[in-house]
């Protein structure tokens, strides 16, 4: 199959992270192996997904080393959204293929299982790997499965290209995502006799006004980054649910906050900040008025920082088959963090551009296509 059929196919399987994605990584896996490959599945705690470990041995049988192409497949749902075509039907309209994950990130594994017969025919003296994730778009929950089994066995490769949508420009460093779930527990009373009850609202908000105040800190005195574009880290409040009538006072509030830190920032030391206030201030507070009160924090979603080095042979690679020298850094999270920190060295770099992902009418220009399989087929040729 070429790229263009390869993508169809991919689009078609639903992979929204909240379902399975076994259809399609078997399918690919089967595709695969019919073509020489050795593949493994790594599959999630609960069996009902997978990732994809593939390994194109060199010319000798070699299956050390080499260069990993690096992809998730599960998507963001598509509820609520209006689309102009079905979202998991690729559609092409005006030089570009539209459809659910056609962008973010099914483009970059479509053309790479594409030139699987090309890869398998040059006579490299390295091999190439595939590594498929589940579950990159819920924090990044996939692919530490799959990195641990493969530093379990001492698997050691040269580099790694994970293609999220880059425009096919180089990225060499993303912030980290780390995601929080509290949950303040207070005591419910009739509003109606206030001082009776400790209202878990109130101290959330408490809560809620010092991460913005850390925020506003990080904003006010860095550190900065100016290759970010936000070039700062960020923290936010980004849901909450408390309450179960209007004259109740509320004995539970629940609320979901996000840090995004700058390379070389400690997330822990961030969420240490969080820890200190509600230890220090905020529980003392609390169990004046209720001596069962508590605050529960749980870490969510998480991905660490990633800052590739400008002296790695994969950095130096990727720059060269893209003759693109630029110095770029991003906001959003990656898998890239990961690999890196398994000691991979590694580089973002894929097609179409992230502005049009987890959109309705998400598409990816057939030219970032074309362009990717250029690239791809260079890196097979730079195992020669």
């Amino acid at each position: 199959m070429n790229t263009r059929e390869w993508l169809e196919k991919l689009v078609s399987f639903d992979t929204t992270s909240r379902n399975s994605n076994l259809q399609l990584i078997e399918f690919v896996r089967d595709a695969l192996v019919t073509q020489g490959a050795r593949v493994e599945l790594m599959h999630s705690p609960a069996g009902d997904k997978a990732n994809l470990f593939a390994t194109l041995p060199a010319a000798d049988g070699a299956t050390e080393g080499g260069i990993v192409l690096s992809g998730h497949t599960d998507v963001v749902p598509v509820d609520g959204q209006q689309w102009d075509s079905q979202p998991f039907a690729l559609t092409e309209r005006d030089g570009r293929l539209y459809g659910r994950g056609s962008c973010d990130m099914k483009g970059f594994i479509a053309a790479g299982l594409a030139l699987v017969p090309e890869f398998m025919a040059m006579p490299r003296t390295k091999p190439l790997h595939f590594a498929l994730s589940y579950d990159e778009e819920v924090g990044c929950v996939g692919a530490p499965v799959m990195l641990k089994e493969l530093q379990l066995r001492g698997a050691k490769f040269d580099g790694c290209v994970v293609g999220e949508p880059t425009s096919m420009q180089v990225v060499v460093a993303n912030k980290g995502i780390n995601v929080h779930r509290c949950r303040v527990h207070g005591r419910a009373a009739h509003s109606s006799l206030t001082p009776n009850g400790t209202n878990a609202i109130e101290y959330a908000a408490r809560l809620i006004c010092r991460i913005r105040d850390i925020a506003d800190h990080f904003k006010e005195h860095g550190p900065y980054d100016e290759f970010f574009d936000v070039p700062f880290t960020t923290m936010t409040t980004n849901q909450i649910q408390g309450g179960i009538a209007i004259n109740t006072i509320p004995d539970l509030c629940e609320f979901v906050y996000e840090f995004r830190n700058l390379p070389g920032m400690s997330a822990e030391r961030i969420q240490s900040e969080v820890d200190a206030y509600v230890q220090t201030e905020l529980l003392p507070r609390m169990r004046k008025e209720f001596a069962d009160a508590r605050i529960d924090i749980e870490i969510g979603a998480n991905a660490p920082a990633f800052d590739a080095s400008e002296d790695a042979a994969i950095t130096q690679l990727v720059r060269a088959l893209t003759a693109d020298q630029h110095k770029r850094k991003v906001a959003y999270a990656t898998e890239a963090g990961l690999f890196l920190n398994m000691g991979i060295p590694t580089v973002v770099c894929g097609p179409g551009s992230i502005e049009q992902a987890h959109k309705p009418n998400e598409y990816v220009d057939i030219e970032q296509l074309e362009s990717c399989e250029r690239f791809l087929r260079k890196i097979g040729q730079s195992l020669v």
